[in-house]
């Protein structure tokens, strides 16, 4: 009985834990697409097909940003000190996100395909990350 009580403890925790491993890939595949080559990744995916240097040089600072975060996140995936902190930050950095692509919208008008399917991912992530941050912490070691 001892051990299924820890079993069912410890779900949620990997779930937290599965899910900043998760995230942490999507963004830095996302990241990397952004900065790495900017202007393959404006051409190949904006349409945009001669990038100013200020803008590849924004591209870069957002590569290094969601890099930045996302390693954090990977970081709080194996510790439990930090691990709710960063759930949390992903709800965080979404909203931040999909208002600040609501605002464009709704004065810039509708952008590439790919930007309007980053504003529904990212509104999904929202209440996602809202809800793994809401369940219960259980007991679980860093070993694990």
């Amino acid at each position: 009985m001892g051990l299924l009580i820890i079993e069912i403890t410890t779900v949620p925790m990997k779930l937290k834990k599965y899910f900043l491993i998760l995230i942490f890939c999507a963004v830095s595949i996302i990241a990397l697409l952004y900065g790495v080559a900017p202007q393959w990744f404006a051409l190949t995916f904006l349409g945009v097909s001669e990038l100013d240097l200020d803008l590849a040089h924004i591209l870069r600072a957002l590569m290094c940003l969601y890099l930045a975060l996302g390693l954090f996140w990977l970081f709080a995936a194996f510790s439990d000190k930090y691990r709710n902190t960063a759930v949390l930050t992903t709800g965080i950095f979404a909203a931040g996100l999909v208002i600040g692509r609501i605002i464009s919208f709704l004065a810039d008008g509708q952008p590439s395909p790919l930007l309007v399917f980053y504003i529904f991912i990212e509104f999904i992530l929202i209440p996602v990350a809202y809800w793994v941050f809401r369940l219960p912490d259980g007991f679980q070691s860093d070993a694990d």
